[in-house]
């Protein structure tokens, strides 16, 4: 099978190189003319001849001298001149690893604020190292890890090594790579709510830039109660004086809509809104990012994707483990807010949006927000909870949510949650939109299945029976594990009779691609280094996913809605399949083949 060409993996998103090129000198126009506060994160003052230059132009190219910009119509101009001198230069700016000239005049530090904890150790270096590995990381870059714990940087370094591994498709040089990127790795230990330490921390980064223009990202790596310290001190201490500053910020945001909002208000006072990268790793998942090329660049799937001819969508995310050991922290979140109103939710816009304008990163955004707004306000009539219990299976004895020593006891705190939503616009009004979500379920699997409407005067009803359900159509993604494509179509069996099979079209993608499916984190990490927000999270939009959820959480807070308890390791509460029967439907993934 003939594979389309496809780009060196560090990419970019926009029609054209050179309007991606030109962007990025535009937001840097932009933040000149228009800061309205002299906030550190935002470049002030003026264009330097060197950021100039960098961008092709030179002094005499952009007439008499840069000014600051009285009015918008002046800027336009300045803008318009500017844009025009690069155009003719663009791609002759690009060194052979796919970086504008731009990259070679600057460095990149990458702080990771939280250094020694999990989720450092265990995706954010090794995606950083997968980046290196990959050649996606610009010439000059730093990485430096934060956190309070007293750490030099060897021991940084043997720690970060323990959880490094190679492509195993290109297995040569792997520790010769592995020494070389640990080379760039530092530690500096502080408090998160010190500014003197971020100081002491911004001395050692000018260190290693070593004059060159400095961009910088920091990756929150760290509690939800701690975010606005740390990026204060950066701000205030650390942040690049004459490049770009991003900043990472890790789920959840917020309990709710109003401690949401206060977060992000309080992160405004520091950053601009195309500073704020939220991250949620559903999102750089290879078959969630897969979903508009499915159904964008495929004319079979697209006049399909309305009411017309699907009868309901199925987003389920199941794990076959509990807390184990977590439970403090899940215990204050639940189930719906931990995976329902961010993962799922995510998942669901892109999946319903109208087709957008573009692919840029804003374009894409604002018809999730439209989806978002369209939802009708989730009932508790809509919604099932469930909590696991202590189950015996096997000889093997598996503790109840409850029987965790760091949940509260007496908790009835969600494990599992079942709800069925609807959007209200032309295109997917009365679809239920069914999402369950569970902890100590029988099988770890994340997919969207959407199945269609049977098929009117069907002439083969007498040889499917009784059971329509098991000959509709099917359309199954599979984002995790094993991640697959396969649409289910009815098909005769070879042989003299008329009998009827259901089989699959199966795109497996183990089988197609012989190269290895890249980690969540290496995606988002490189888009957050090269400034392409698709697949972050927009403030509105985080305000939209909370309006949803929000007088849901607090009707079963305070009626204290007790849980229907299912034993670990089962399908979860009965409840779910009562819920599907209502809008007649049957889970997909319970009782048919896979």
């Amino acid at each position: 099978m003939a594979t389309l060409p496809s780009s060196h993996c560090c990419r970019t998103y926009s029609s054209s190189s050179s309007l991606s090129y030109s962007s990025s000198l535009y937001r840097s126009l932009q933040r000149v003319a228009v800061s309205p506060s002299p906030k550190r994160f935002v470049v002030s003052a003026k264009v330097s001849q060197s950021v100039l230059q960098q961008n092709g132009v030179s002094m005499q190219d952009v007439a008499p001298a840069v000014k600051p910009v009285e009015n918008e119509t002046a800027f336009k101009k300045l803008k318009d001149g500017l844009l025009s001198a690069t155009a003719g230069s663009v791609e002759e700016s690009k060194d052979s690893s796919g970086f504008s000239f731009e990259e070679t005049g600057s460095t990149v530090s990458i702080t990771v604020v939280g250094a020694s904890g999990d989720l450092a150790k265990k995706k954010i270096f090794p995606a950083l190292f997968a980046l290196y590995y990959e050649g996606c990381l610009p010439k000059h870059f730093t990485i430096f890890g934060y956190a309070r714990s007293k750490m030099t940087d060897a021991e940084l370094r043997t720690m970060v090594s323990k959880t490094l591994t190679c492509r195993i498709d290109q297995r040569e040089n792997c520790g010769e790579k592995m020494d070389q990127f640990l080379e760039r790795c530092f530690y500096h230990s502080g408090q998160y709510d010190s500014q003197d330490h971020f100081a002491q921390l911004d001395k050692k980064l000018k260190e290693h830039e070593g004059g060159r223009i400095p961009n910088r990202l920091f990756y929150l790596s760290i509690p939800p109660n701690i975010f606005i310290d740390a990026v204060r001190c950066a701000s205030l201490s650390a942040s690049s004086g004459n490049g770009w500053t991003r900043v990472i910020v890790e789920k959840p945001f917020g309990r709710d809509s109003e401690s949401s909002a206060a977060l992000t208000k309080a992160l405004k006072q520091y950053l601009e809104e195309d500073q704020i990268f939220r991250i949620d790793h559903y999102l750089g998942k290879e078959l969630v990012e897969n979903l508009s090329v499915l159904r964008f660049s495929n004319l079979i799937f697209e006049p399909l994707w309305s009411r017309q001819y699907i009868r309901n969508v199925q987003l389920i995310f199941s794990e076959d483990f509990g807390t184990e050991g977590r439970g403090g922290y899940f215990d204050n979140y639940g189930i719906i807010r931990d995976i329902m109103q961010n993962h799922l939710l995510q998942i669901l816009a892109l999946f319903a949006m109208e087709t957008p304008v573009s692919l840029d990163a804003e374009d894409i955004r604002n018809e999730k927000v439209k989806v978002l707004r369209s939802m009708r306000p989730l009932q508790l009539e809509n919604v099932v909870t469930g909590q696991y219990k202590s189950h015996v299976r096997g000889g093997v004895t598996y503790p109840a949510y409850t029987d965790d020593k760091t949940v509260p006891k007496g908790s009835l705190t969600p494990t599992f949650a079942a709800a069925a939503l609807f959007i209200d616009n032309a295109r997917w009004d009365g679809v239920p939109f069914l999402m369950k979500a569970g902890k100590a379920l029988h099988n770890k699997r994340a997919e969207i299945r959407v199945q269609f409407r049977h098929v009117p005067g069907n002439l083969y009803n007498r040889n499917i029976g009784t059971d329509l359900d098991r000959a509709t159509n099917e359309l199954v993604i599979r984002v995790q594990p094993d991640e697959a494509i396969f649409l289910k179509i009815n098909n005769k069996v070879p042989g003299l009779g008329m009998r009827l099979d259901r089989s699959n079209l199966n795109l497996h993608y183990a089988a197609r691609y012989s190269t290895e499916i890249p980690d969540a984190y290496e995606r988002l990490l490189l888009d957050a280094i090269e400034g392409e927000r698709r697949l972050f999270i927009r403030s509105d939009e985080l305000d939209a996913a909370w309006s949803l959820f929000t007088p849901l959480l607090k009707e079963i807070e305070e009626k204290k809605i007790i849980p229907e308890y299912y034993p670990y390791g089962s399908r979860g509460p009965v409840g779910a399949h009562y819920l599907a029967a209502r809008y007649k439907v049957r889970w997909g993934d319970v009782g048919v083949e896979q």
